[in-house]
């Protein structure tokens, strides 16, 4: 989670510098439900994610610099420095890419779900995405497509309480986004989004139904995004005081608290760890910042026709 979280904060600050195209959105306090869920999956198993990904990615193991390298759009990058911050993909570590449509990479998730099925490898397809998807018709019908085929897609719904600027309540009346699983007679599970321990405990269930052929399963992780919803929003549409109760709420803090009071490590252990995750961060994107961009040429590379 700390690497995630630095690795974001170095991207805010190269998109102040003016280094990086287009616009980027960060998942900053939304870092325990990427690493929740990627730590208790296996080689062979997918995921997809949304342009909120960075998390994701890097949870799945995404080399810090290649995934710098992507978002300065350097030849060194996961994706030849084409993809950008929003495309990120790295399919050796079964990261089948972000998707900058709002719900597009979930029926992807399902195909996913059903080559492991029809090829009996046993590996779960995984889909991150966020409250607003919920009404978006790609959500539905892959919902219902992997109940109806039981396919092993598990539906991990970040709730961070906005999409993009709305909040939820402004854009559906249902109170609780985990009860639509039941519209497909599908499992569900709601999860404290910020607390990295339940989020594995509940994902490891859903695995397990999964490889069991019992099909798929909505996660709904109560969560919360601490920045605006890209690098233009200042978020002013948060009322008075939301974001600091939220933020007392940070996972990396709640886990070093977990840590310390289980006697595991000490306050100046964790500090030790963070300055030298912090020193991988900073190493990672100065290479990455000296990279070539890409050949003209390869424009004509990785493309369908």
């Amino acid at each position: 989670m700390w690497r995630i979280r630095h690795f974001e904060d170095e991207v805010k600050a190269m998109f102040a510098r003016g280094l990086l195209r287009g616009s980027t959105h960060l998942c900053q306090g939304q870092e325990a439900v990427s690493v929740g869920v990627c730590s208790v999956l296996q080689p062979g198993d997918t995921t997809t994610c949304t342009y909120r990904g960075h998390g994701v990615v890097l949870a799945m193991g995404a080399r810090l610099d290649r995934s710098f390298g992507e978002l300065l759009g350097r030849a060194g990058g996961l994706c030849g420095g084409k993809g950008g911050s929003m495309h990120l993909a790295d399919l050796s570590l079964g990261v089948l890419g972000s998707n900058a449509i709002v719900g597009g990479h979930l029926p992807t998730a399902v195909g996913a779900g059903l080559a492991a099925q029809y090829l009996e490898t046993g590996a779960v397809s995984v889909a991150f995405f966020g409250d607003g998807a919920t009404n978006i018709g790609a959500f539905h019908e892959s919902c219902n497509l992997a109940a109806v085929w039981r396919l092993p897609v598990i539906f991990v719904l970040e709730n961070n309480h906005y999409g993009e600027y709305s909040p939820v309540a402004s854009t559906t009346l249902v109170e609780h986004l985990v009860d639509r699983a039941s519209s497909y007679a599908m499992a569900g599970s709601s999860v404290d989004g910020n607390d990295v321990s339940a989020v594995r405990a509940t994902t490891r269930d859903a695995i397990a139904r999964a490889r069991a052929g019992d099909g798929p399963t909505l996660i709904e992780a109560d969560t919360y995004r601490q920045q605006g919803h890209s690098r233009s929003d200042p978020a002013t549409y948060r009322p008075e005081g939301e974001l600091d109760a939220w933020v007392k709420w940070d996972p990396i803090s709640r886990l070093s608290q977990s840590v310390v009071a289980a006697g595991l490590a000490s306050d100046e252990e964790l500090a030790e760890l963070g300055l030298e995750v912090l020193g991988e961060v900073k190493t990672a994107a100065e290479a990455a910042l000296g990279w070539p961009e890409p050949e003209a040429a390869s424009r004509f590379e990785d493309v369908y026709a």
